[in-house]
């Protein structure tokens, strides 16, 4: 299993397996700018390799645009189909080249892969590359899809419950990549995962947070959507934990049991949580935790448990400019002495 990350990687690992393809390649596109990759779908079938692109019916602002690059393609030998619209969206990046699956993050465009954090991940993982292939004809031929793989993440047959499954099992961390985190059962379960004591981050858009930490991506536009659960365990993908994206519309993701992997995501995260600790954005954690602790202490109420844990896992961080922040204050030192 390998980890693509943008923008490191670029366009360079889906060109390379284009390029190396030898019998098959299937891929998904929602959005694609640029003629790199179909240059290299087009020499593919020169080669003799079979060629097939399934592309969504619409998107936002560049319908017209699929429309010529499915007729660019049949010019070039290709495989052209297109999904139904059934869905909302079908928004599922996905390719599926030989034997191996490439389940991807971001649209095959330069924003998304020059200036956005995302990712994508490779595996050769022979259950998930079938039922991909699956997916693939079912989407194809506009036939109902039934999942039955349950590390490949399909909106909406299996995501809502593949991610509550995967959420419910964390014992320590929850590190969440989200651009727009507001299902309201994902919401309560991540608040019950704090109250059980679990660290729970969110890179990203997270109206609802309360007391779970929140920072924006600093310097790259976010369009990933992953999470990474105790350092050895992740999901990578490209629905939101979004009602629209869990139920209604064509999402594909994964999750990962590879500790290496998950382990690399991780230290992402980490590089980019701290990136985004400005001045503003500790302050507001700050403010944020006193303005929920500090009435309940003046009149005697007992905080929330969902707030001490979090707490905890503040002042835990010696180099945490949030901690430095909480630490200033006697009432709040009280509340967690012993407990720390």
């Amino acid at each position: 299993m390998n980890l693509i990350i943008q923008p490191d990687a670029g366009l360079v690992p889906v060109l390379r397996a284009i390029r190396g393809a030898k019998h098959r390649i299937d891929v998904a596109i929602f959005r694609i700018d640029g003629d790199d990759v179909e240059k290299a779908l087009a020499a593919s079938v020169q080669r003799g390799v079979r060629v097939r692109v399934l592309v969504a019916h619409t998107n936002s602002g560049g319908e017209s645009r699929l429309r010529k690059l499915e007729q660019r393609l049949l010019e070039a030998g290709v495989m052209v189909s297109r999904t139904g619209d059934d869905f909302v969206r079908y928004h599922g990046k996905y390719m599926i080249v030989d034997d191996k699956l490439y389940v991807l993050g971001f649209n095959l465009t330069k924003i998304d892969t020059i200036r956005s954090r995302a990712f994508g991940i490779a595996t050769r993982d022979k259950k998930a590359v079938n039922e991909a292939l699956t997916l693939f004809e079912a989407d194809t031929t506009r036939q109902p899809f039934v999942a039955t793989h349950a590390h490949l993440v399909v909106s909406p047959e299996n995501a809502r419950d593949a991610l509550t499954t995967f959420i419910q099992g964390a014992k320590r961390q929850l590190l969440v990549y989200d651009v727009n985190l507001q299902d309201r059962a994902f919401v309560k379960l991540l608040k019950a995962q704090v109250i059980a004591g679990v660290d729970v981050r969110v890179i990203g858009k997270f109206k609802d947070h309360e007391a779970i930490p929140v920072r924006p991506l600093r310097d790259l536009r976010l369009h990933v959507r992953a999470i990474v659960r105790d350092g050895a365990y992740a999901f990578v993908g490209s629905q939101s934990l979004r009602r629209i994206e869990l139920d209604s519309r064509r999402e594909v993701g994964v999750l990962i049991h590879n500790s290496g992997v998950a382990r690399k995501l991780r230290d992402v995260f980490e590089a980019d949580w701290e990136a985004a600790a400005t001045d503003k954005t500790v302050k507001k954690e700050v403010k944020e935790l006193k303005k929920v602790v500090l009435p309940k202490l003046k009149k005697g109420k007992p905080v929330p448990a969902e707030v001490v844990n979090l707490l905890k896992h503040r002042v835990r961080s010696p180099h945490s400019a949030t901690a430095q922040g909480l630490r200033r204050t006697a009432k709040i030192r009280k509340l967690l002495s012993g407990r720390v």
